[in-house]
């Protein structure tokens, strides 16, 4: 049963990430939401109105005999479903419907056959098969993170609104600090995974597994993407937070233009050295005989695209350091550090900024997280 569940809600994420839904915000909510409360049990009982109220934001007075925004959008998000299985989804193992006549989500699994071709090579390479177990380590890692995130949508909406505007239900009031500009807003949330495998990609599935903690009853709309399928218009019209090593993916690199901090493969440039820092903070890798292992990470916060919204990057090249990154900023007494660091002089917390971390280790683990570098960022 939890297997079909996490399959169901993979599926779901498979749909609202393809080039049928990419550039239609609404209708990606409108399946997340229809499709969580379907996996739920609580899609029987829905109504028009509810729908109208907790998707498309319409005020308690909103009458449905007189306004027919829902109607139009649902049988709009038939189409685009109908669309995506004549093209992308062809081959899909599942089949996502919703049915005439009401506003539950089903769930189908097809039969697919394999094609002839699937019948390989007697004598594989083992070159190759260390790619395949890479390349499937990494879905499985994505496929966790993205039922994860699904999981946020199952919230209640509403409910997550309020409580992000609410000082106390942060933890603390740092926390609130650092992600009230990000959560108590009406732009929805785009988290985004780096499309990398190996280790990278497993630091990415564990860091994104405790954001989704954090964000539960935090935000509502929240949506998931991988940094190779985030488009421009994503990146204008949400926040986005980004976990993982950003070299790869042109939009990431692009917004990181001019930011003193940048990640590279071997650790991080400081582009304008302050006196007494160095022009590169190296990453220091695994070696033995060592107590633990050390690694950095980078927090960058910076405006959005035209300065609209905002954009947090959370990255690492070990599995520690990213989760190092998404803990710092979760976590009530790093948080304060942080916080207590970026305070301006007039004691007012930085709007935007860069914080370089130095994490040590034990079995990729974070044990200790210290704050050697930041910088106070202008807006644009």
């Amino acid at each position: 049963m939890v297997l079909e569940l996490e399959a169901n809600q993979t599926q779901v994420q498979r749909i609202i990430q393809s080039k049928a839904f990419r550039t239609s915000e609404v209708h990606r909510n409108l399946l997340v939401y229809l499709a969580g409360k379907s996996l739920s049990g609580t899609a029987d009982s829905l109504k028009e109105y509810t729908v109208g109220l907790d998707v498309f934001a319409k005020p308690d007075s909103y009458d449905p005999r007189q306004e027919s925004v829902v109607r139009m959008h649902v049988g709009r998000l038939r189409q685009k479903l109908a669309e995506y299985y004549r093209s992308e989804g062809v081959d899909d193992a599942i089949f996502v419907d919703l049915p005439k006549g009401g506003f539950k989500v089903t769930f189908e699994t097809r039969a697919i056959a394999e094609p002839v071709a699937a019948v390989a090579e007697e004598k594989p390479v083992r070159a190759g098969n260390r790619h395949l177990e890479i390349v499937l380590g990494a879905l499985l890692a994505l496929s966790a993170a993205c039922a994860l995130t699904f999981w946020i949508q199952l919230q209640h909406p509403k409910e997550a609104t309020a409580f992000a505007n609410d000082a106390g239900s942060y933890g603390s009031a740092e926390l609130q600090q650092l992600w009230g500009p990000i959560l108590a807003t009406n732009r929805p949330l785009m988290v985004c995974l780096a499309a990398s495998n190996g280790v990278t990609g497993v630091g990415t599935a564990s860091a994104s597994f405790l954001l989704g903690q954090f964000l539960a009853h935090r935000k509502d709309n929240v949506l998931l993407t991988r940094s190779d399928l985030l488009s421009m218009p994503e990146v204008i019209m949400d926040n986005v937070v980004f976990l993982g090593p950003a070299s790869g993916n042109r939009q990431i690199q692009t917004l990181s233009k001019g930011q003193p901090f940048v990640l590279e493969a071997d650790g991080i440039r400081n582009r304008s050295p302050l006196p007494g820092e160095p022009a590169f903070i190296p990453d220091h890798s695994p070696h033995a005989g060592a107590d633990a292992d050390e690694s950095l990470a980078l927090i960058s916060h910076v405006p959005g695209l035209y300065g609209n919204g905002d954009i947090l990057y959370l990255s690492g090249n070990q599995i520690s350091s990213t989760l190092a990154a998404v803990r710092a900023l979760t976590d009530p007494t790093l948080a304060r550090e942080i916080v207590a660091k970026l305070k301006t002089r007039d004691g007012h917390l930085a709007r935007f900024y860069q914080v370089v971390l130095k994490v040590r280790s034990m079995d990729s683990m974070p044990i200790e997280i210290s704050y050697p570098y930041y910088r106070e960022l202008s807006g644009r």
